[in-house]
């Protein structure tokens, strides 16, 4: 265990040296802070925006639906990679220009130019809605990190949440997104390797991919079967993928690229990633299946350990060192990006733009208190962490969702369709939110025939709002 905390800590120096070095470049202005100054090239942005985007929810919950579900699980992974590879073609390149032509450093700067909200009603909705739903997201990723730490060292769980919260702080207080960006290359490939050395290496030992999917056909003839889980169940999974357009810390890595037409090659290196990435999660899903059957043989009888615990028992411990580290890298790469967006909400957006908005403030001071209010976002992440009882795949996908739902569909319409109004974004934006939260703590929509993954209606009723209200109210289009 020596060795695999030793190769862990050499992972984790990495990250507080990227820290270190780009806290100079990070200190110069709020742009850089939050966007990195817009420079970042598209091998960066690509594996960026893959890495924050997948976080905890693909090496802990996704495996573990992997264990319990089978091939099903493919579903899920489909929906996502669709929608990424479309929005890296035609979402990004548009955000892009319009982000830099009006100066636009976050998600609300971006709806407020293309809008405009004098009255700075849009701007607060837009804010209130990001930190609500981030805070759940990243209290996510350090329970995950938690779970990962329980699993693989024996730490406690809350002791871990409370680790996982510190090391992310360390780099992400001193260099911004130019540090999370860097970071975030090291951390997919970290996942990558992870990814591919593990099942190999699994499938070997147990003899071979035939004798693993003989014995999980012995257990289950529905394990193979893409059509084993019920029709919501698998709309749900396809589902996923909406939220991709709505999520803030995805959505700046296209607004950071240091030339928009550059995205295309982005896309093609994004998506690749994002399909072996799928792939090997899946893998480690099922192998762990054959060689544990009865869940009850996992840590704490959870499918989500089933990624953690198989490599401490398959693993050289050096190299199970670097497999926990790929798993941080998972849960780091999203809670980085996650609190960046929420302070950027708080200091650009409120501070900044709200209540000091006639008044010229020092790049530098900005800088600093965006730093205070990561440490505050993690306060607070941390705080509701310790009383999160839901798995980290719902979790994560409550969070997902609700971002999905409610800056989705409308900045879909604000980049697509100039018929777009701000009462009708206005509109979209507050039922969607009102929609996630109805399906997800109202009984009523859990009877079978409306048990589907809570994103799928609340996007397609928060674009029909948009879309009719934009119709009745005309007010700012464009």
């Amino acid at each position: 265990m020596n060795l695999a905390l030793i190769g862990f800590i050499l992972y984790l120096i990495a990250l507080i040296v990227i820290g270190v070095y780009s806290a100079r470049s990070s200190s110069e202005g709020v742009d850089s802070y939050f966007l990195g100054g817009r420079s970042l090239n598209k091998w960066v942005v690509a594996l960026s925006a893959v890495a924050s985007g997948r976080s905890a929810w693909l090496l802990i919950g996704f495996v573990g639906i992997a264990y319990a579900k089978g091939i099903a699980a493919f579903w899920a992974a489909a929906g996502y990679i669709t929608v990424e590879c479309l929005m890296f073609f035609f979402y990004a390149p548009r955000l892009r220009r319009f982000t830099e032509e009006n100066d636009c450093i976050t998600i609300p700067d971006f709806f407020a130019a293309r809008f405009g909200d004098e009255s700075g009603l849009l701007r607060t909705l837009l804010v209130a809605v990001i930190a609500v739903f981030m805070v759940a997201y990243v209290s996510a990723q350090f329970v995950a990190g938690g779970k990962a730490f329980f699993s693989s060292f024996g730490i406690g769980q809350n002791t871990g949440v409370v680790l996982t919260a510190a090391i992310v702080l360390a780099y992400t207080v001193l260099g911004g997104f130019l540090a999370v960006s860097k970071t975030d290359v090291l951390q997919a490939i970290c996942m990558l390797l992870a990814l591919v050395i593990l099942p190999v290496i699994a499938i070997a030992n147990f003899g071979g991919w035939g004798v693993v999917s003989g014995d999980l056909e012995k257990m289950s003839l529905e394990f193979f079967d893409f059509q084993a889980v019920a029709w919501g169940v698998m709309l749900g999974y396809l589902g996923i993928g909406l939220g991709s357009p709505g999520n803030p810390h995805i959505l700046v890595r296209f607004m950071s690229i240091k030339r928009p037409e550059d995205m295309h090659f982005a896309a093609v290196i994004g998506t690749f990633w994002n399909i072996v990435l799928a792939c090997g999660a899946m893998a480690i899903g099922f192998t762990a299946r054959a060689y544990y059957p009865d869940v009850a043989a996992l840590p704490a009888g959870d499918a989500e350990q089933a990624f953690p615990y198989l490599a401490s028992q398959l693993l050289h411990p050096l190299l199970y060192g670097l497999i926990v580290a790929a798993i941080f890298s998972a849960i780091m790469s999203s809670a980085d990006s996650q609190l960046l967006v929420a302070a950027s909400g708080i200091v650009r957006d409120v501070y900044q733009k709200l209540i000091y908005k006639d008044t010229e403030i020092d790049e530098r001071r900005l800088v600093l208190y965006s730093r205070i209010a990561v440490v505050l976002m993690v306060l607070i992440a941390l705080l509701f962490g310790f009383f999160a009882t839901d798995l980290v795949f719902w979790l994560v996908l409550f969070a997902f969702g609700g971002l999905g739902a409610t800056i989705g569909p409308t900045s879909i319409l604000a980049l697509f369709w100039k018929g777009t109004s701000r009462s009708g974004v206005i509109a979209g934006i507050v039922t969607g939110g009102t929609l996630i939260f109805l399906w997800k703590l109202v009984p009523f929509f859990k009877i079978k025939v409306w048990n589907i993954y809570e994103l799928i209606p609340a996007f397609i009723g928060a674009l029909l709002v948009t879309v009719c209200a934009s119709l009745i109210w005309k007010d700012r289009q464009i």
